[in-house]
């Protein structure tokens, strides 16, 4: 399985944060060790877990402009092997400094390569724009996981981010790999049907095997600062994030 993988798109809205949450849940479940990285100024990621950004005191913006290890700005969840470098507000500036500093596109990896020994998996929630923070998870990757749901705008709007992808591969991380992950799929709704069609015939080389389908529980669990796995672990949400998990760890080899 990548030892990197970040969670991509220009589009809110389309399950991106959960999916990091529950790739996250799943390989602690599975006794593997996780580290979220919350680079949303959102900071939804860092909610979902039940902190609150404003409280925090230390979060991913002291490892990206002053250095500190990322072990030191982490916190436990209440999922054993599960943690986080949480985020808040403060990232909306924080990306306006990082333009203004040399090699700015490296910052995060190379504060990653003190992680190796602690972690067995980084999954790192991009923010939905294409600026330095998503340029620094891209860099930093070995995999880009780019939600999509099957929804006319969410699938038309997939070429700005793989025009990022290739312009991060030709400039800063040429072993990056992406992936695309159908979320949201609606079996009843027509139009879901044609798109999903359309996407496994267009993009098969690069569209991973596991569908999320639309589950409600997906959408209760971050209010009560929970993962899927805790709060409703029989669904077919939970069931199907373990699927993907396997599906990554088995090695989705696809030409691309």
């Amino acid at each position: 399985m990548p030892a990197t993988i970040a969670l991509g798109s220009q589009k809110g809205g389309v399950a991106k944060t959960t999916t990091c949450l529950s790739l996250g849940a799943c390989l602690a479940e599975m006794g593997r060790t996780a580290l979220l990285i919350d680079l949303d100024p959102q900071a939804h990621l860092t909610m979902s877990l039940g902190f609150k950004p404003d409280m925090v005191r230390h979060t991913i913006e002291d490892v990206l402009l002053e250095g500190a290890s990322p072990v030191s700005v982490s916190r436990e969840s209440a999922l054993a092997g599960l943690d986080i470098i949480p985020a808040n507000s403060r990232l909306a500036l924080t990306e306006k400094v990082l333009y203004r500093q040399k090699g700015y596109e490296f910052h995060l990896k190379n504060m990653l390569k003190t992680m190796e020994d602690f972690y067995d998996v980084v999954l790192i929630d991009c923010p939905p724009s294409f600026g330095a923070l998503t340029i620094n998870a891209l860099t930093a990757a070995d995999l880009l996981i780019i939600p999509v749901p099957c929804e006319y705008y969410a699938a038309h709007s997939l070429r700005y981010i793989l025009e990022l992808a290739g312009m991060v591969r030709e400039r800063t991380n040429p072993r990056l790999v992406y992936r695309l992950l159908v979320t949201m799929y609606d079996r009843r709704n027509r139009i879901s049907q044609v798109i999903l069609a359309q996407m496994q015939q267009g993009l098969k080389n690069v569209l991973l095997n596991t569908i999320i389908e639309v589950d409600t529980k997906l959408k209760e669990s971050p209010v009560f600062g929970q993962p899927i796995t805790l709060y409703a672990p029989d669904t077919r949400g939970a069931q199907q994030y373990r699927a993907l998990v396997q599906e990554l760890m088995n090695g989705h080899q696809k030409p691309q």
